[in-house]
């Protein structure tokens, strides 16, 4: 098979299984009443796009351990609607204002009526699973449902961390305490869950899952803190609020580093800034604290953190695939772990 380069196969992958993810999703969304006050809002981010990675990587893991695409596809869309649920409760949470270069649902449609939105599209999310029984047989749609409780469970604890620390105003956080919190929030449903799903399929729960823990940290983590990185240094694809992330006060890598670094004073200057709501910071104040992250090389500092991640995640991803066929498939995986750089 001829070599194709990362940049094209990632493309090519997300685009066909993107296509493959939405269509099947489409079929879940309601067509009845209420439609303007709930089922027109269930499809309002499906339907504003995405990488659609998760459901991609989900698919793609399934193939390339020799799976069919639509032995995966029920478990892709369950992935992609309940991330779609999740960022409308985050949007909700965090006070967001954009969001995939729109107004975020709540600022739209108003918190009520967005909260219903996003807990009926978390059920939504379910329906798909009960799909599993006939594809892949009672026993594996079963650990498929253990699984994505798992993950639900670990994406809870994350957010309850990074919100927990805003709401304490707690300052001092170590690159360990943010890359914990960013293994439950991110990491599990962006890349774990997705990859051992599509393993499990392909081989009936008959491969030690173990593996797809670290290598989906590692790309997880390295794709959130690109992720952060982007929202202080935004390119043309980026679709939420440039600088955000400090208007809300997230703790990313950044902001724990120039706290660290900072002397006493500026120290306790930071934590007066950051213990605010977000509607009561500034915006000469959020750029005060962007001007420190420059001073104190705080963007490369995450970046060089975010590639030492990344490459860690080829180590992972050459040990599981090892003695597997070489395949666009398998191209795309690790192609994922330069991607993240350069999305496109």
């Amino acid at each position: 098979m001829p070599d194709i380069p990362t940049p094209n196969v990632v493309r090519e992958t997300l685009e066909e299984y993107g296509a493959l993810t939405r269509e099947a999703m489409a079929a879940y969304f309601p067509t009845a009443e209420p439609r303007h006050h709930l089922y027109d809002m269930l499809s309002d981010y499906p339907k504003r796009g995405g990488k659609m990675m998760r459901s991609s990587l989900c698919i793609a893991t399934a193939r390339a351990f020799g799976a069919e695409a639509r032995d995966a596809l029920h478990s892709a869309v369950a992935i992609e609607l309940l991330h779609n649920a999740l960022l409308i409760h985050d949007d909700i949470e965090d006070e967001s204002e954009q969001r995939r270069d729109r107004p975020t649902l709540h600022a739209l449609h108003g918190i009520p009526l967005a909260l219903n939105a996003g807990d009926a599209l978390t059920l939504l999310s379910i329906r798909p699973l009960f799909e599993n029984f006939d594809r892949v047989g009672p026993r594996v749609a079963l650990s498929i449902v253990r699984e994505t409780e798992r993950m639900a469970w670990e994406s809870a604890e994350g957010q309850a961390m990074e919100l927990g620390w805003r709401r304490d105003n707690r300052n001092g956080l170590s690159d360990a305490d943010y890359l914990v919190m960013v293994l439950k929030k991110t990491c599990w449903l962006a890349s774990i869950h997705p990859s051992r799903i599509g393993a499990m399929i392909a081989t009936r729960g008959n491969l030690d899952l173990d593996p797809f823990i670290r290598f989906g940290f590692f790309l997880g983590a390295a794709f959130q803190i690109q992720d952060d990185v982007l929202n202080l240094v935004p390119d043309d694809t980026y679709g939420k609020e440039p600088n955000g992330d400090i208007f809300e006060a997230k703790r990313t890598l950044m902001l724990n580093h120039v706290y660290r670094l900072s002397p006493p004073a500026q120290q306790r200057e930071l934590a007066s800034l950051l213990d605010p709501g977000r509607r009561e910071r500034t915006a000469d104040q959020v750029a005060w604290i962007r001007q420190l992250m420059d001073g104190y090389g705080s963007i490369e500092y995450a970046r060089g953190i975010a590639h030492g991640l990344a490459g860690a995640a080829l180590h992972e991803y050459a040990t599981i695939y090892r003695g597997l066929p070489d395949t666009r498939d398998t191209r795309f995986i690790r192609g994922l772990a330069t991607w993240i750089f350069h999305r496109m």
